[in-house]
């Protein structure tokens, strides 16, 4: 029997085009009953969080932690993560994803696949990483992508980060397949715009998948209604 009111590491699967806050929200609507959060006759709160945001478009582990693992979020949220994906060369989109419509294309005849694997290679280590100007990234009280949409243009400070390893795993051009290992804080959408200009060309991401946060798996991940499933009441 789970105890969510003392606390559970639980690993979700997360669904695409679903937000972390709604994976977030159907656990805690479905388990807002559990036995364990009945205390003196009472159900309370159920006082849950995830370590870490995936964005609509991504799949992947997402770790929520319920009760009083709560506290220990901000620990799994600094381990090492591992992502894999797809990067589409010749084109570029406002948020670097496919999220927006593609607004430039650029030329790719002279992209050898040597190319890509010399550029990968150059990305490994320390580095200073601007944030998408659509993301989470809390300028002023308001987050990047809220004003974004608003059309209004901030300019958000680099960030220091690494990455560990960067792995090509297949060309199939213009598409790139990838896996990276990187540091807390990463944006694996900011890297496909880097890729692009360092190939004198354009970038964007069309495919994203978190499979790692520290010794976390996705494979021993649920989805969400998998996981409400495997509760007992």
């Amino acid at each position: 029997m789970q105890n969510f009111y003392t606390g559970e590491i639980i690993l979700i699967d997360k669904p695409l085009t679903w937000t972390s806050f709604q994976a977030v929200n159907k656990l805690k609507h479905g388990l807002k009953k559990h036995p364990s959060l009945l205390l003196e006759d009472k159900f309370v709160n159920l006082k849950i969080g995830h370590a870490g945001t995936l964005d609509p478009l991504a799949t992947g582990l997402l770790i929520i932690c319920s009760g009083k693992k709560t506290k220990i979020i901000s620990q799994i949220q600094d381990q090492q993560k591992e992502y894999t994906g797809t990067f589409f060369l010749g084109a570029t989109t406002p948020c670097f994803d496919l999220e927006k419509l593609i607004d430039h294309m650029y030329p790719t005849e002279h992209i050898t696949e040597q190319m890509i694997f010399d550029a990968a290679k150059n990305f490994v280590g320390p580095q200073m990483q601007t944030p998408p100007m659509y993301s989470a990234v809390n300028v002023n009280g308001a987050r990047a992508y809220d004003l974004a949409r608003k059309g209004e243009t901030v300019e958000l400070k680099a960030k220091s980060i690494e990455l560990y390893e960067f792995e090509i795993t297949a060309i199939r051009m213009p598409e790139v397949d990838f896996r990276i290992t990187c540091s807390k804080g990463t944006y694996i959408r900011s890297i496909a715009r880097d890729l692009g200009l360092a190939l004198n060309s354009g970038a964007h991401l069309t495919k994203l998948c978190r499979t790692k946060i520290g010794d976390f798996k996705l494979e021993d991940a649920l989805s969400p209604e998998e996981f409400l499933k495997t509760i007992v009441f």
